[in-house]
């Protein structure tokens, strides 16, 4: 692992820290929903509601919260939601992928169809912007919460590729199929986590004019503010 490196400045998503809590709830809660609508309400039998529990917990969702749904789930009446992700060129070239769940795949369409009258850019073909872009496990630490060779030690040996701080936090990168491992150590520790997410990081970034860069953090703010939508990540640097 280097010990600086571009993770740590990484912006995914443009929306307010609080704004960001309520979007990451909802989605851990409709993929709660959705797994007992498939596999049933025992996570001892449905490793995708087992998955979604322990994203719950990651995310400091209340117990009570998640029964609350599981028990919603199984009601006939609700719902199903369907997992989607849309690809989408912003101005100068951005490229854009939003991650959404919804129970209306027509509404979520037209919703992106006015995003895209009101603020410009173009829907890609899937795959055309994605390519561009890779999964990863990000950690984030405050420096308060932990000592960092310690925090090094810990996170490398449990098969963390990539290590990096800022003023105030430690920025701990995995591959997906290392992510839960790292998690495992660090609970083993007791270190306390601030945020632990997978999320699609860009492997190049486009550099924008003042003009884009407006247009484009227009474009984000609508799409973000889109009910259905769950995360939003972009390669704009300015």
């Amino acid at each position: 692992m280097s010990g600086h490196s571009r993770w740590a400045n990484i912006k995914h998503k443009k929306e307010k820290a609080d704004k960001q809590k309520g979007k990451i709830f909802s989605r851990i809660m409709k993929e709660i929903i959705s797994a007992v609508k498939q596999k049933g309400p025992d996570p001892r039998a449905n490793s995708k509601l087992k998955i979604a529990i322990e994203k719950a917990k990651a995310a400091n969702i209340p117990n009570d919260n998640i029964e609350r749904n599981i028990k919603k789930a199984s009601h006939a009446d609700q719902q199903d939601y369907v997992e989607m992700t849309y690809e989408f060129y912003g101005h100068g070239g951005v490229g854009i992928i939003v991650e959404a769940m919804t129970d209306n795949k027509n509404r979520l369409a037209a919703d992106f169809r006015i995003a895209i009258n009101k603020c410009g850019g173009t829907i890609a073909n899937p795959g055309s912007v994605s390519f561009n872009f890779e999964k990863k496990g990000i950690f984030k630490i405050l420096k308060k919460d932990a000592l960092e060779d310690e925090l090094f030690t810990i996170v490398s040996d449990a098969g963390a590729e990539d290590f990096d701080t800022t003023d105030e936090i430690y920025v701990v990168v995995t591959e997906p199929d290392h992510f839960l491992k790292v998690k495992e150590a660090l609970e083993k520790n007791k270190i306390k986590v601030q945020e632990a997410t997978l999320e699609m990081v860009p492997k190049t970034y486009i550099t924008c004019s003042q003009g884009d860069v407006a247009a484009n953090n227009k474009l984000i703010e609508w799409l973000e503010n889109t009910d259905d939508v769950d995360a939003l990540y972009h390669n704009m640097t300015t």
